[in-house]
């Protein structure tokens, strides 16, 4: 069910190289983001957090509009950029830029399994605003805040609502536990989105971690060039390039995310010789079909960025509509196998429920083993046998 009386004014979609279901025709949007946000500040500023600003520019539902209320009063945040806002049409519910951040009634709906952390970040803390889950590789959070909630969160417990960006105070714990632990070598900032703070604030950070000899590489979790790339400005990028090697790490889930904007901003960082590599999270009736996402990597490697992991949709509580199984997503890779090049190809891994790590998982390749030799099955479907070396 839609709101009564007339629908919001329909303006041409924003470019987006896309093919693929829900891609192909033109999709009614919103106002353009930048006619009222001069610089990215401001139009993170112009963020839609409220029912009556959303109501405004979407027709909602009845379940968008319960689960807008809930998220507002107690649960996971509601905030869209006026960007991002414009990749939505308004008058579709099934839209897939609209289902990742618009709340819906059915978040509100545990699953059996879910969890309230499912990577058992808190367990694995040895120091406030740290998470080591492996022996070479720690996280820290920087702050809690983003410029767009994704409805699938994984850190849905704290986002939004945990004082914003972390204090050098704050993060000295977490600072001077990896200056004792030499065996850490690589720290990914993370939260919250890391570049919704300035770029000042950004760069002290960036110092304080690599004041420890020992850290070799930087990483920077960011959805900023999806739903803010006006924040990816020259300066930030020569910024972040004097802490090279320092890697950016971004999630593009959707071929229409790939407007020009979008892509410009991952190039302006290609341009200052900081890598992009993207993860995108598997989501049923958002991106779970080979044409969409064969649209999604093929468009990621135009604009200079590596598609790195596809990601089972971890276990939150009140994501079940948005999961798939994961036979799906084992589907889905054996089919793009082979018509896509390795560079275009990203591993489908599955961060295993209570913080054990990932797995990558592959369609099943070997058919059987013999004696000296093992038969595999070819993307084509082709059975083939390999033979062992003889044994000296």
């Amino acid at each position: 069910m839609t709101t009564e009386g007339h629908a919001p004014r329909r303006l041409p979609l924003i470019d987006a190289r896309a093919k693929g279901p829900r891609a192909t025709k033109p999709r009614a949007t919103t106002a353009v983001a930048d006619r009222h946000a001069s610089t990215w500040r401001d139009e993170a500023r112009a963020a839609i957090t409220s029912l009556e600003s959303l109501e405004a520019r979407l027709a909602l539902t009845d379940s968008e509009r319960e689960g807008t209320r809930a998220a507002i009063a107690a649960g996971l945040p509601l905030s869209i950029t006026p960007y991002y806002l414009s990749l939505i049409d308004p008058n579709d519910p099934e839209d897939p830029i609209r289902r990742q951040c618009v709340p819906r009634a059915e978040e509100l709906r545990d699953s059996e399994g879910e969890l309230r952390d499912p990577l058992g970040e808190e367990a694995y803390s040895p120091a406030p605003n740290l998470v080591q889950r492996y022996p070479d590789r720690a996280l820290l959070l920087v702050t809690d805040r983003c410029s767009v909630y994704c409805r699938f969160c994984t850190r849905a417990r704290m986002v939004g609502r945990d004082g914003g960006a972390r204090s050098e105070e704050r993060l000295r714990p977490a600072i001077d536990y990896l200056r004792v632990h030499p065996e850490v070598r690589e720290v990914l900032l993370s939260g919250g989105d890391p570049l919704v703070m300035s770029t000042p604030r950004l760069v002290r950070v960036l110092e304080l971690v690599k004041s420890v000899p020992h850290i070799d590489l930087l990483r920077i979790g960011t959805r900023a060039p999806v739903v803010l790339p006006s924040r990816i400005t020259p300066s930030l990028c020569r910024a972040l390039r004097s802490f090279a090697p320092l890697w950016v790490m971004t999630h593009f889930n959707h071929p229409r995310e790939l407007t020009a904007r979008a892509r410009a901003a991952c190039e302006r960082l290609a341009d200052h010789g900081i890598p992009v590599m993207n993860q995108t999270v598997l989501l049923r009736g958002i991106n779970d079909e080979a044409s969409t996402l064969d649209a999604l990597f093929r468009g990621l490697v135009r604009a200079r960025v590596r598609p790195y992991y596809l990601l089972q949709s971890d276990v939150m509580r009140g994501t079940a509509h948005l999961r798939t199984p994961l036979a799906k997503g084992l589907s889905l890779v054996a089919e793009l196998q082979g018509r896509l090049s390795g560079i275009a190809l990203p591993k489908f891994v599955v961060d295993t429920p209570g913080g054990h790590g990932k797995v990558p998982l592959v369609p099943d390749a070997i058919v059987r083993r013999e004696p000296g030799k093992t038969w595999l099955r070819t993307w084509r479907g082709v059975e083939v046998a390999y033979p062992d070396p003889i044994e000296p």
